[in-house]
C-alpha cells in the first residue's frame, strides 16, 4: 500500500543524553528516520536534549527542539507544532516511556496526534512483564517460572517458589537498570528495592534462574500486510546471566542447527504478531538449555534497539530507515534495498557470508570501587564490531579494536605463578570484562575443554575456537619468522592473528612479520557488505578486510583522503567524535 496521505507532519522523540544502555545507536536510528520521512515529503519535528548528535543538525529535521524529553515539555511542543503523528520507536526506552506518558495523560488524544510505529497496546504488552508473560503463554511459548511483584513483600512470596539464585527484572527500564541476580536474601532485598524505585510502574518480574543457558536474539521486521523478515540472528558468546549489551555477541548465530534456527524464527514471528508490532522492527531474545534444548523466550523490544544498530551494520540492511517508512504505510515489497542498488526489495531477507563479532568496552578503571562483575544490569560504556571470513578472524580483530593495548588473545596471567590455576578458575567462573583472556589462559595452562566449559558455561563450540587459536600460537611460539611459509602464514592470517601478535610469538618486530608477509605475497583483500552474499553485483561503499583470493574493493584513480574515527565509546571520548567524522566526510 502507498504511503499515508492523511499525515503531513510527524514528531520524532530522540533518546536524550548518552547513558549506559542507551548510546549512539539511537542517534543512528533517529537520523535515518528523519532522512527517510523527509524524503517522503513529511514535515519532521524532532525533540532531543543531546546536542552532540547528527540528528539534531539543523538540516536533519524541519524543526528541532533541544529540550528535555519529558511529557510536559513535549506537550508544549505539540501545542505549538500540531503534528499529525508521533514516532516513538527511534529513541530507545526514553522515547517509548515519554510517548506512553503523553498517551496516559491524554495529550495525544487532546491534540489529535496518532502514535505510529508501535501502538500503545503493543508497547504495554511488550514492556509490562505481566502482560508479556500472558501473551507468550497464550501462543504456547515457554517462559522461565516467574511472577510479577509490586512490593517487596510480594517479591518474597514469589522468591520462595523459584528459589535462589533469583533473577529480578524491573518493567519499563533500559539496559536492565535496577535488575540483577540475587544469590541470598540481602542481595534480593537490595535489588528489589532498587528495581521498584527505578521502574516507572513500580513493577518487578521475579524469575527463576536460567544461568548458564545459551542466549540468542532475532532481529525482526514486520509490515501491515504481515510480511515478516529476519534481518539476522545474533548469538551471545556469554551464557545467560549477563546483559546482552555486556556480552560478546556473534552474527549470524554459530551453534544452531537449521531445525533449531527455524523453530526460533517461527517463534519470533509469532511474538511480533501476538504483541501487535506491525510497522517496524523488533528484537526478540531467547534462552536455550544446552542440556535438553528447552527453548524459552526472555523478552522483546517493540522498537529499534541497540541490537538493531548492530544488525544493520552487520548486514547492511537499514532497519531504522525501513521501519520509518513502514510506519507511514509502506509495505516491505514496496521498498527497495538500497544497498543492492534496488536489485532486491526490502522484503528479501539479508544473507551474509562472513562473521560479525561485537565486544563491549568497559571503563571500570575509572571507577575502582564499582562492582565489575557482569550481571543482568548493563555496565559497558561502548562497543566495537569486526567482520571476518571466520569467527576467529572477526574475534581477534574486535579484540584489537577495543584499544586496550591488546593485539589479540594476549596472555593475562603469569602461568608460572603459584596461584595461576586458582586465579584462572575463579575468573572463568565469574564473568568480568576480560574473561575471554582468562579462557585462553586456561587452555595455555593445559585445562581441558570440558573443564573450562564446566567453569564458564560458554558453549563448547566457542571454547574450541579459542583452544584452536591457543594451539596455533603454541605451534609457532619461539620459532623463527624465516621458517614461516606461505601456506602457514595464510592460515594464521585467516585466523585473525595480527602482525604484532605474530611478532611477539616469533620474537621479532611487527615490521619484520609484515616484510615476510610481503615476500610471501600474503596481503589482505577487501570484501563488500551487500546483504545478498554476493548473489548480485553491488557497488556498496561498505567493506571489511579479510584474507582471501579475490578483492572486491575496485578502487578508483581519484585522489583520496582517509578519515580515522574515534573507536569505541568510552569515558571522555563519545559520540562527539562520530559527529566530527561524519561532517568531515
Amino acid at each position: 500500500m502507498p504511503k499515508r496521505q492523511d499525515l503531513k507532519s510527524i514528531l520524532i522523540i530522540g533518546a536524550g543524553p548518552i547513558v549506559i544502555g542507551q548510546a549512539c545507536e539511537f542517534d543512528y536510528s533517529g537520523a535515518q528516520a528523519c532522512k527517510a520521512l523527509r524524503e517522503e515529503g513529511y514535515r519532521v519535528i524532532l525533540v532531543n536534549s543531546n546536542p552532540a548528535t547528527i540528528m539534531t543538525d539543523p538540516q536533519m529535521a524541519d524543526a528541532t527542539y533541544i529540550e528535555p524529553i519529558e511529557w510536559r515539555t513535549v506537550e508544549k511542543i505539540i501545542e505549538v507544532e500540531k503534528p499529525d503523528a508521533l514516532l516513538p520507536t527511534m529513541g530507545g526506552q526514553t522515547a517509548l516511556n515519554c510517548a506512553l506518558d503523553l498517551e496516559r495523560h491524554g495529550v495525544l488524544e487532546k491534540h489529535g496526534v496518532e502514535m505510529i510505529g508501535a501502538k500503545k497496546e503493543a508497547i504495554d504488552k511488550a514492556e509490562d512483564r505481566d502482560l508479556f508473560r500472558e501473551a507468550m503463554l497464550k501462543i504456547g511459548l515457554d517462559m522461565p517460572k516467574a511472577a510479577v511483584a509490586h512490593t517487596l513483600e510480594e517479591a518474597f512470596v514469589i522468591q520462595e517458589t523459584v528459589g535462589y539464585p533469583t533473577v529480578i527484572r524491573p518493567s519499563f527500564t533500559m539496559g536492565g537498570s535496577g535488575g540483577g541476580i540475587a544469590f541470598n536474601k540481602e542481595e534480593f532485598v537490595e535489588i528489589c528495592e532498587r528495581g521498584l524505585d527505578l521502574s516507572p510502574t513500580n513493577e518487578l518480574l521475579v524469575e527463576e534462574s536460567i544461568l548458564g543457558w545459551k542466549e540468542f536474539e532475532m532481529e525482526v521486521v514486520r509490515d501491515t500486510k504481515d510480511n515478516c523478515i529476519i534481518i539476522c540472528s545474533i548469538e551471545n558468546f556469554d551464557p545467560m546471566g549477563i546483559h546482552t549489551g555486556d556480552s560478546i555477541t556473534v552474527a549470524p548465530a554459530q551453534t544452531l542447527t537449521d531445525k533449531e534456527y527455524q523453530v526460533m524464527r517461527n517463534a519470533s514471528l509469532a511474538v511480533l504478531r501476538e504483541i501487535g508490532v506491525d510497522t517496524g522492527g523488533s528484537n526478540v531474545q531467547f534462552a536455550v538449555n544446552p542440556e535438553n534444548g528447552r527453548l524459552t523466550i526472555i523478552e522483546m523490544n517493540p522498537r529499534v534497539s541497540r541490537s538493531s544498530a548492530l544488525a544493520s551494520k552487520a548486514t547492511g540492511f537499514p532497519i531504522a530507515r525501513v521501519a520509518a517508512k513502514l510506519a507511514v504505510g509502506y509495505t516491505l515489497d514496496e521498498l527497495d534495498n538500497d544497498i543492492t542498488g534496488g536489485k532486491t526489495p526490502a522484503s528479501f531477507e539479508p544473507s551474509i557470508d562472513y562473521v560479525v563479532t561485537k565486544i563491549p568496552r568497559f571503563a571500570f578503571e575509572k571507577f575502582p570501587k564499582a562492582d565489575d562483575r557482569l550481571t543482568t544490569q548493563m555496565k559497558s560504556v561502548g562497543e566495537v564490531m569486526a567482520m571476518g571470513s571466520t569467527f576467529q578472524e572477526s574475534l581477534q580483530k574486535a579484540l584489537r579494536g577495543l584499544e586496550t593495548d591488546k593485539v589479540g588473545l594476549d596472555p593475562i596471567v603469569d602461568l608460572n605463578a603459584d596461584d595461576a590455576r586458582n586465579k584462572i578458575r575463579s575468573e572463568c567462573i565469574t564473568a568480568r570484562g576480560e574473561r575471554i583472556f582468562y579462557l585462553a589462559d586456561a587452555f595455555r595452562l593445559g585445562m581441558s575443554l570440558e573443564e573450562v566449559f564446566d567453569l564458564s558455561k560458554v558453549d563448547p563450540w566457542f571454547l574450541a575456537q579459542i583452544e584452536d587459536l591457543v594451539s596455533s600460537e603454541m605451534q609457532i611460539n619461539g620459532g623463527s619468522i624465516s621458517d614461516i611459509e606461505a601456506s602457514e602464514m595464510f592460515a594464521l592470517k585467516r585466523k585473525g592473528f595480527s602482525d604484532a601478535r605474530l611478532g611477539q610469538l616469533l620474537n621479532c618486530s611487527e615490521s619484520s612479520v609484515r616484510e615476510r608477509r610481503k615476500v610471501l605475497n600474503i596481503k589482505p583483500v577487501f570484501k563488500r557488505v551487500d546483504s545478498c552474499a554476493a548473489e548480485f553485483d553491488t557497488q556498496t561503499a561498505y567493506l571489511y578486510s579479510t584474507y582471501q583470493q579475490q578483492c572486491e574493493a575496485n578502487p578508483t584513480d581519484k585522489k583520496k583522503i582517509m578519515i580515522l574515527g574515534g573507536g569505541p565509546n568510552r569515558i571522555g571520548q563519545g559520540i562527539e567524535f562520530d559527529y566530527c567524522c561524519v561532517h568531515a566526510s
